[in-house]
Order: structure tokens, then C-alpha cells, then sequence
């Protein structure tokens, strides 16, 4: 297969991409246009939860595509009640709205957070979130979020987010009056360079909700459906959130995302929320297969052993070189680099031969792994040694 320039000029510019097309996946591994193989440490930034083209979610597609595809959301369909119910069994949730992305489910919860607060708090409106958080690309969710700039990017920005700091609840309680509704966060700020909120803090957020009569509300999009090793990050906390936003790995690599509530807080009225593919049968059906296979025996055991092992690796190889650590929660991990050398490891990771290695770095200091949840003991090690080579021919 040669390379397809007129396509690829016909694609709206939005991203740097290399020059290669991928056209097959199994697994950890995915291949380019050229035949070169790839380890996969990226998976669609913690999309393919389950690797590429598992078995269960090409059933599911194949299965459902022969039955019914979508009968619009104005009626009940089986699949998106059984994963609602599956949703609500395994959490603390009582309602599912299913969306497409993300940033629609966070945009979601916005809503139901600001009816909320015009039904219960005189119309309080304010959502207090964190600096360096990532909630989507959406004008209201690119405002909630703390990312540097982003404030001037498509200003001027939808109000009512002020921004406090991770891991201090004093700079919470700063910014809350009469106006405040919520308070928002991802239990792993992803995009920030995976820095996990500390259970004392998830606590406090729990508390200080409670005192004030507003609602918490967890961004589950990144860390949700067994990433952090356990169904959802925020039983890590030992707490009960009373908005929760999944996404990324419910679909297994489908568009598929949701917003869950306690039914004190689904407030929503009939047309306040809607969407023409949400929770069509097709992509819900995904969903459902994804969760048995993650509930199944040993699963998320698994990812906490895998997650281990990652860690303790990348430790090993932060003494090697001099670095400063990992962190991170089950199979979110980063390693923390001493300079600016993440670009330069990711390109030189990509261009190893015989076979590649796609890593991520969302700061110029750091690396982001997010493997398959069903990567192999055997994988992880072959990684770990190839980043060992890497560093090394980098740093040479």
C-alpha cells in the first residue's frame, strides 16, 4: 500500500502526523502501511481498553449490526438498558445518560449540575474545578478545564469555572459562594502528566460538597471502566460522587461515553438532554461486552498486577538514568524525565526498527503509558526493555 498524499491533504490539519497510515491491529501490536509492526503503549490515549480488535467487541458489532443499528434515542433499545443496568449495579449511580464522547458526557453533567442548581441553590451555576485539568474540546468543557491558554483560545470562554489546585483543599474552599453548585475533577489529572488526586483530598472534596449543600462531580472519562484497577477511580477514595462522566475505554474503541447520577441529582426534564446516536443499540452493545469482560474472574486483578510491574519498571529505569520517579494509578502510569526529552524518546521509539514502540507525551518531561488492560506480563517487560535502548540512544 503506498502512501495516500491526496487523502491525506484532504484531511482537515488539526494534528502533526507521521507519515504512515495504520491499517491493522491485534492486540498490544498495531501495523503501518509499510508492514512495520508497532508495540501499542498509547491505545487511542486509553481507548482500546481491551487492545486492538478484540475478539468480544467485533462479536458484539457483528451481532448487534445483524439485529438493529439505531432506532433513534426517542425509544427503549436492549442494549443501552443492559449496560445502564450493569453501570448502576457496579457504582453508586442510579441513572446512565449515554453520549459519544467524552467532552459531550462532561458537557452533560455540566447541564445537570447548573439545572440542579437552578431546582436546589437559587440558581447557583459556578462549578469549581482544577488548574492543569482536561474535561474536553467543547467551548463549555474547554472552559471548565485548566489548561494553560486555552483561556484565550476561542475566548471569550463560557463563565463560571473557577479554577483551584489539586491536592488543596484550601484553595477549594476559596472559591466557594451563594453561586457555587459543584465541584469537578478527574481522580488522575491525565493530560496534566498523570498526577493522582490524593485519597485525603477526594475526602475533603466529599466533606466540604456535603457542608456546603453542592454536588461532586468525578471526571471518569480517562480512569473509569478499569484503568486505575478498580471499576471506577473513585472507590479507590472510598467515596460516593453524585455526578460521574465515563468515556474512552466504556466503548472498547467505539464512540461511546456516559454520564451517571444519583437519582437525587437526574433532574434533567424531557428535552432539556438529547442526541441523535446517543446510547444506539450498536455502540451499547460494545459497551455491554466490554464490562463483562472486565468484571470477569481476575480481570482487574490483572490490571493491578500488570500496573505493579509497570511501575516498579519504570522506577528501575528512573535510578538508571537519574530521573525523578512514576507515578500514576494502575495502567495510567508516567515516568518523569530529567530534561526535556519526551519528544525525542517518543520519535525515537517510533522509528525503532525492526519494530516500533508508540509512546506519549503530553509534557515535554514526561511519558504517558497507557496500555491495553489486558497487556501480557511478557509485553510490558519487552517494553520496559526497549525504553532501557531508547533512553540510551537518545541520551548518547
Amino acid at each position: 500500500m503506498e502512501f495516500d498524499r491526496a487523502g491525506m491533504n484532504a484531511l482537515m490539519d488539526i494534528v502533526a502526523r507521521p507519515e504512515l497510515v495504520f491499517v491493522r491491529g491485534e492486540g498490544s501490536w498495531i501495523e503501518d502501511h509499510n508492514g512495520k509492526r508497532y508495540m501499542d503503549f498509547i491505545q487511542g490515549w486509553a481507548v482500546n481498553s481491551l487492545g486492538h480488535c478484540p475478539p468480544s467487541v467485533r462479536r458484539a458489532l457483528e451481532e448487534q449490526a445483524g439485529q438493529i443499528i439505531n432506532p433513534s434515542p426517542a425509544y427503549f433499545n436492549g442494549p443501552s438498558m443492559a449496560l445502564a443496568k450493569r453501570i448502576t449495579g457496579a457504582s453508586c449511580f442510579d441513572r446512565v445518560f449515554f453520549a459519544n464522547s467524552g467532552a459531550e458526557a462532561n458537557e452533560g453533567a455540566i447541564k445537570l449540575a447548573r439545572k440542579w442548581g437552578q431546582l436546589n441553590r437559587k440558581g447557583a451555576y459556578k462549578i469549581i474545578t482544577m488548574e492543569n485539568s482536561f474535561h474536553g474540546r467543547t467551548l463549555a468543557t474547554m472552559s471548565a478545564s485548566g489548561k494553560a491558554g486555552w483561556d484565550t483560545l476561542f475566548a471569550p470562554q463560557v463563565p463560571g469555572f473557577p479554577k483551584a489546585v489539586l491536592n488543596d483543599l484550601d484553595s477549594v474552599k476559596a472559591h466557594i459562594d451563594d453561586e457555587t453548585v459543584a465541584i469537578m475533577l478527574e481522580p488522575v489529572l491525565g493530560e496534566a502528566g498523570v498526577m493522582p488526586a490524593t485519597r485525603e483530598f477526594m475526602q475533603g472534596l466529599r466533606a466540604l460538597a456535603d457542608e456546603h449543600g453542592l454536588l461532586l462531580i468525578v471526571d471518569e472519562v480517562q480512569t473509569g471502566f478499569g484503568r486505575t484497577g478498580t471499576m471506577f477511580a473513585y472507590e479507590q477514595s472510598g467515596i460516593e460522587p453524585d455526578i460521574m462522566t465515563l468515556g474512552k475505554g466504556i466503548g472498547g474503541g467505539v464512540p461511546l461515553a456516559a454520564l451517571c447520577a444519583r437519582e437525587s441529582v437526574s433532574c434533567f426534564a424531557h428535552g432539556d438532554q438529547g442526541g441523535t446516536y446517543n446510547g444506539n443499540p450498536l455502540m451499547t452493545a460494545v459497551g455491554t461486552a466490554v464490562f463483562d469482560e472486565l468484571m470477569a474472574d481476575g480481570f482487574l486483578e490483572s490490571v493491578r498486577q500488570r500496573g505493579q510491574q509497570l511501575s516498579e519498571g519504570l522506577l528501575a529505569l528512573s535510578e538508571k538514568w537519574g530521573l525523578k520517579g512514576e507515578r500514576g494509578s494502575g495502567l495510567l502510569r508516567a515516568l518523569m524525565l530529567d530534561r526535556d526529552e519526551g519528544p525525542a524518546i517518543v520519535q525515537a521509539a517510533m522509528a525503532r526498527t525492526p519494530e516500533g514502540l508508540l509512546l506519549n507525551a503530553p509534557r515535554p518531561n514526561l511519558l504517558r503509558f497507557m496500555p491495553a488492560l489486558n497487556v501480557t506480563e511478557e509485553e510490558v517487560a519487552w517494553t520496559l526493555a526497549r525504553l532501557d535502548e531508547i533512553i540510551a540512544q537518545v541520551r548518547k
